[in-house]
């Protein structure tokens, strides 16, 4: 047998041994791993998560008997000291000697430390490993309240720092060298929208700082930058960049760059033919690969090298990439900079929404070369399959990032019109060939059989809309039925239930799984039945409150630090003096934080949950009732002063605006809803930022559906025009029960209708021309669920039973005592964590 042992056990070192373990030759192979860490490979990309929802164990690629089942030794915390490239042996710290035919080293990289002075002392980090982080939350537990901590790098990493940081309940800073955020992948622009959206965040952004001295006694106080600035920190995480760690190859005689990085060719040997280096360590043309995407194809060049020699690298690696920062989407592909006299860049900036997108496209259209992706990055994966396949751009390209003009939001048409050697997943090498093949040769039947076959998607996570829609597509191609079932409780889709609980007069969720499913439900089935019990039967969240989530349990949205919010309805944006001065004393006798939010309703922050029914009864007797903030339905209906104040109003927006709010109330539906109606073109209520939206025009109201704000925002499109206040209220009626009955479950109004056969074309014909000829029912439908409503806080509030729920203690009546807060200007906010 071949003997072959890997040193380095992190990503890219487990990606070697489970791609050669999947080889058919791998019984002529005896593998030995050694890792320095306590641990097996886990997974780096997905670190920051330890700090939030993830355990070591959950991050780990595989465990320890995944190796022991493959035959696999796995050595870890054994350093390996020494190679001896004549006798082709390694040596480890604990003097154990071990032959090989062939070496791996994926040795991968160490954190780079600037030679600054004080960097040793105590409360400076890096960011790199899990006992780094174990560190980091120790030290950071031994700190007063309101304790900072820098970040050095303003990189991918640094920020990922940050974020860190922040979890941690520390003031976080970040300090950058460069002029900008991100320098590798942003332009100057994308770069000072990513900054405004951190420091939204309250993550302060230091750019051009050169750190000369970290001072402090033992620990560090405070950061000395060399414009004669400084800031006073209690702890600092190091996240300047990497170096590879190729210090064994350089004492064993293998050739390394001149600044680092074991020296490969295409087939990633070095310059001893029985050794071979992939990763962060090996300097390919002359570049150190920081992504996971080229380690893990540096990786499967090796396994085919040992075994039959089909496989090179590619003369040039994309670094393309696509991740989500402190809650922003950002990517790049291609080169995201260039611009000369054969290719202009295309700009599309949106500073209220925070969103920036450049192309780069040769000046006759025919080619894009790269792009930025800043707030939104839905589009990469289309962007990222033109520019890597070289495909036809549209007449007009700026369509990429602005949308067809058209109404056709899909800029790359069909997922099936790539070519086969289209490359899906990039941390995996899956081609979309694979994916279709794996279906159309019967080896996969479904979605999760396609991810267990070729591991698209197990990587960072971003190519799975695109794998979703290859597989659904494949499936229809070849006359199959394709089926996105709610769980594994309900082997039916949303509209389904929907249907049968309709017909079968299924009122509770116990009923439903005895007649339509199986086992005991899920956090999944649940809430999506709950929805359907509500659009039915205008069901209230007091009816069944163990099947619905949190918010819609306790009718209020639970903020960070377990208090609730409280949102009264106020339709439409009009208001009393009378109601103002009452949501006033409300808020002044809980001590409730205080917010007009910006759906023209005010919302009061830091109620416990004991309060919510007083709360409840104060608003209730004062005329109010509830906004529903809390649950997936009608939110608010915005509207301008329209013609009764403003000189250009054309139509009086804000009656017609409560009198459709008031309709809608209490309207279950699978996403949350909001509309607007704007007393002119001047659509100062924003009406076609939202999923409906009426804008007044000569000869009446122009109706526009299927927008939405976010992070993913849409514009509305025009469904009819020039409709009266009745005609209205009519196709809105039709257009919400038909969106309510076909959705699916979390999928808002703008996602729905691009996924709708036909489009907006095949809506107006189902809701205008009465295609289907469900139209009446559809309005009878919708005025059953109106006649209905009931507000659900006043019900909370009437019937014992369900004020019961609103205790923090199912057998006393004592309240949470450990809830904290801090000022924050003239009111509160819960203390940091």
């Amino acid at each position: 047998m071949k003997k072959v042992i890997v040193i380095g056990n992190g990503m890219v070192g487990y990606k070697f041994c489970e791609k050669l373990a999947a080889h058919p030759d791998f019984e002529a192979f005896q593998v030995v791993v050694f890792g320095e860490e306590p641990r097996p490979a886990y997974d780096r990309v997905h670190l920051s998560e330890y700090f939030s929802d993830k355990t070591a164990d959950q991050l780990l690629l595989a465990g320890r008997d995944w190796y022991a089942s493959k035959g696999i030794a796995l050595h870890t915390s054994e350093l390996v000291t020494a190679i001896d490239l004549e006798a082709k042996t390694v040596t480890t710290h604990k003097q154990t000697v071990y032959e090989y035919d062939n070496l791996i080293l994926a040795t991968g990289s160490a954190p780079f430390v600037p030679p600054i002075k004080g960097a040793d002392k105590k409360g400076v980090f890096v960011y790199r490993t899990i006992e780094d982080l174990d560190a980091m939350k120790a030290y950071a537990a031994k700190l007063k309240s309101g304790a900072k901590a820098a970040v050095l790098g303003g990189g991918l990493l640094g920020l990922e720092a940050a974020n860190a940081a922040k979890e941690l309940g520390l003031e976080a800073h970040v300090i950058e060298f460069a002029p900008r955020l991100m320098p590798r992948q942003l332009d100057d622009a994308a770069s000072a929208m990513l900054q405004a959206k951190i420091e939204s965040l309250g993550i302060g952004i230091h750019l051009s700082k050169a750190t000369q001295q970290i001072a402090g006694d033992e620990a560090i106080a405070r950061m000395e930058f060399a414009d004669d600035t400084h800031l006073d920190v209690d702890m600092l995480i190091i996240s300047a960049g990497i170096r590879p760690r190729d210090e064994l190859a350089r004492a064993c005689g293998i050739q390394v760059g001149a600044r680092g990085g074991i020296v490969v060719n295409e087939k990633m040997k070095t310059s001893d033919p029985h050794v071979f280096a992939i990763g962060e360590v090996a300097l390919y043309n002359d570049g150190i690969y920081g992504l996971v995407a080229p380690g893990y194809e540096m990786a499967d060049v090796a396994v085919h090298q040992l075994t039959d020699g089909s496989k090179s690298m590619a003369a040039s690696i994309d670094m393309s990439t696509q991740l989500k920062l402190i809650g922003t989407e950002v990517a790049s592909f291609g080169d995201p900079f260039i611009e000369n006299e054969e290719v202009a860049a295309i700009t599309y900036v949106n500073k209220r929404s925070g969103i920036y997108k450049r192309i780069n496209v040769a000046r006759d259209g025919s080619r894009l070369y790269g792009g930025i992706l800043v707030g939104d990055s839905s589009d990469y994966n289309s962007l990222f399959q033109i520019y890597y396949n070289a495909m036809k751009l549209p007449q007009n390209p700026e369509d990429l990032i602005l949308g067809s003009r058209g109404g056709d939001s899909n800029i790359l048409g069909s997922v099936l019109d790539l070519p086969d050697t289209a490359q899906i997943c990039s941390c995996e090498s899956v081609s979309k060939g694979s994916i279709c093949k794996s279906i159309e040769e019967g080896t996969c039947s479904d979605l999760k059989d396609v991810i267990k076959c070729t591991k698209a998607t197990t990587g960072c996570g971003g190519c799975k809309p695109m794998v979703v829609d290859l597989v659904n597509e494949t499936l229809k191609a070849l006359g199959k039925e394709v089926k996105d079932t709610v769980c594994e409780h309900f082997k039916y889709n949303r509209q389904e239930l929907y249907d049968l609980v309709k017909i079968k007069q299924i009122k509770t969720f116990e009923e439903a799984l005895a007649r339509l499913g199986s086992g005991c439900g899920c956090e999944i089935c649940k809430p999506v039945m709950a929805s359907i019990f509500s659009s039915v039967y205008m069901d209230t969240a007091n009816k069944q409150p163990v099947i619905q989530d949190s918010n819609d349990r306790f009718l209020a949205n639970i903020q960070r630090n377990g208090t609730y919010s409280v949102v009264p309805r106020v339709a439409g944006g009009e208001i009393s003096p009378e109601k103002l001065i009452v949501l006033g004393e409300v808020a002044k006798k809980y001590n409730l934080y205080t917010k007009i939010t910006g759906g023209q309703r005010i919302d009061l922050f830091g109620a416990r949950l004991h309060e919510l029914p007083l709360i409840w009864k104060e608003l209730i007797d004062a005329g109010f009732e509830s906004g529903h903030a809390y649950g997936k339905s009608l939110r608010t209906v915005k509207s301008c002063v329209g013609s009764t104040w403003c000189r250009y109003g054309m139509h009086e927006s804000v009656s017609f605006a409560i009198e459709i709010e008031n309709r809608y109330r209490g309207l279950r539906s699978p996403h949350k809803l909001k509309g607007g109606v704007s007393g002119c073109i001047r659509e100062c209520a924003e009406a076609r930022g939202k999923d409906f939206g009426l804008i007044a025009v000569d000869g009446g109201w122009n109706l526009y559906v299927c927008g939405n704000g976010g992070a993913t925002p849409k514009h509305a499109i025009l469904l009819a025009e020039q409709l009266d206040d009745a005609t209205c209220i009519k196709y809105l009626d039709r257009f919400l029960m038909f969106y309510i009955r076909t959705a699916g479950p979390l999928v808002r109004t703008a996602p729905w209708l691009e996924k709708l056969d036909g489009g907006i074309e095949y809506l107006k014909q189902v809701v205008i021309e009465d295609s289907l000829g469900i139209a009446e029912e559809l309005e009878t439908e919708m005025q059953g669920l109106v006649n209905k409503y009931e507000c659900e806080w006043k019900q909370a509030i009437e019937d014992p039973k369900l004020a019961s729920r609103f205790k923090h203690f199912v057998n006393s009546d004592d309240v949470d005592d450990t809830v904290e807060f801090v000022s924050l200007r003239d009111q509160k906010m819960p203390r940091p964590w």
